[in-house]
Parts: C-alpha cells; structure tokens; sequence
C-alpha cells in the first residue's frame, strides 16, 4: 500500500500503553464515583436515622416546642436533598461506564484495523521475495553458483523486508553472556575465554525496537 506509513512495533506498543493507561484512568474515575455514591447513601442514612429519632443537630441545642414535627420535617427535606444528590453521582457513574465502554470498543476496533494494514503491507514487502523463488524453483539447476547467487538475493530480501518492520539481530560475536538476550543451552571448557562468556551462536535471536521476541541461543565457556 503506497504511502501508508507502517506503525512499528516500538509505536504499538506505545499506544497500547498510553490505551491502558487511559483504560485504568476510566476505571479509577467509576470507582471514585461508586466510592462517593456510597458515603453520600451512608450520610444520608445516618442523618435521615437522627432527624427521625429527634438527635439534637449539635451538641448542647435547646430542645424546641413541636420537635417530633420539626424533625419529620428536616427529615423530609434530608431525604429530598440526598436522592437528589445520589441521583446525579448515579448519573455520572453511568456516563462513565458507558465511556468507558465506548472507549474499550473503540481502541479495540482500532488495534484490528492497525494489524490489517501491519499484515498487508509485511505480505506486500515479501511478494518478491516469493515471486524470485518462484522462478528459482522453475529454473533449471545447471549452475551451482548462480543458483547460490539467486538464493543470497532472496535471502537479502528477505531480511530487508523484516528490517522495514523494526526486526533487529541480537549480536553475540564478542559479547559476553546477558541472560537478558542469550538463552544458554550448553556450557564448555575453554581457556581462551573468560568465564561466562559466549563460545558459539547456535541460533540467531531477534528483537523489535529493544524487546526480545526470541533470545540468542549460544554456548558459554565454564571454566
């Protein structure tokens, strides 16, 4: 796809990061909205429970004439006061779930998309390669250096075409040993080489932008 410009793996895994982070945003906002629900129920319950009992509203109040009506009264008005007040933080709390919602379909619909077009263009930068071993396999062999010839370009394209999309060798010629990058499947006696440090590559790793997608396996000296 001509003038697409391919996110890469470093750039997704950005995104998917800042995504989160705005996921858990979304969830601490729900959960300070059903924390301020509750104590706003718990205040309404202990105020409506004292206006009913006629609990004086501070310590050392003078006790009035026609107190039970009073206190039905400021009863009534508390309860007036607190649905209207829980039915606003109920409001909120479900503009919230549904942005949230909203928000969890939406960054899902755009890692789909994201991938479709990673996916389209990685096949589109291999469709020579396929389209060279195509023709090596129809060729006739009578040339054992053309045909090597031929089996280096694709090689080359190959590895260029992965490059594009941010894969990187893990280097291991004079390197010690990183179990970060290297994965140890044999240790070996040699006094040319410090302990600890790589002997042999027995299989290239790879990694995009810094993450390890497949460890170098090699074989470390054990003196």
């Amino acid at each position: 796809m001509a003038g697409v410009n391919v996110m890469t793996a470093f750039e997704k895994d950005k995104m998917k990061k800042k995504d989160e982070a705005s996921l858990e945003d979304m969830k601490e906002q729900i959960n300070e909205a059903l924390a301020e629900e509750m104590a706003e129920r718990r205040a309404f319950n202990q105020d409506a429970q004292g206006a009913q009992e006629g609990t004086p509203p501070a310590e050392g109040a003078e006790t009035q004439a026609g107190e039970p009506e009073e206190a039905s009264e400021d009863a009534a008005a508390l309860r007036e006061k607190f649905e209207a007040e829980l039915a606003e933080k109920e409001n909120r709390y479900l503009r919230l779930q549904a942005d949230f919602e909203n928000f969890r379909r939406r960054t899902r619909q755009e890692k789909e998309e994201l991938a479709a077009v990673v996916t389209q263009n990685l096949l589109k930068d291999l469709l020579p390669f396929l389209d060279n071993f195509e023709r090596a396999l129809a060729a006739e062999a009578t040339d054992a250096d053309s045909l090597k010839a031929g089996v280096e370009m694709m090689y080359k394209q190959l590895v260029e075409a992965l490059k594009k999309e941010g894969l990187e060798y893990i280097e291991t010629k004079d390197k010690p040993f990183d179990p970060n990058f290297h994965q140890a499947v044999m240790r070996v006696e040699n006094s040319d080489k410090e302990d600890g440090a790589i002997v042999a590559e027995l299989q290239k790793g790879y990694m995009v932008k810094g993450r390890v997608i497949r460890p170098s396996m090699v074989q470390v000296a054990g003196n």
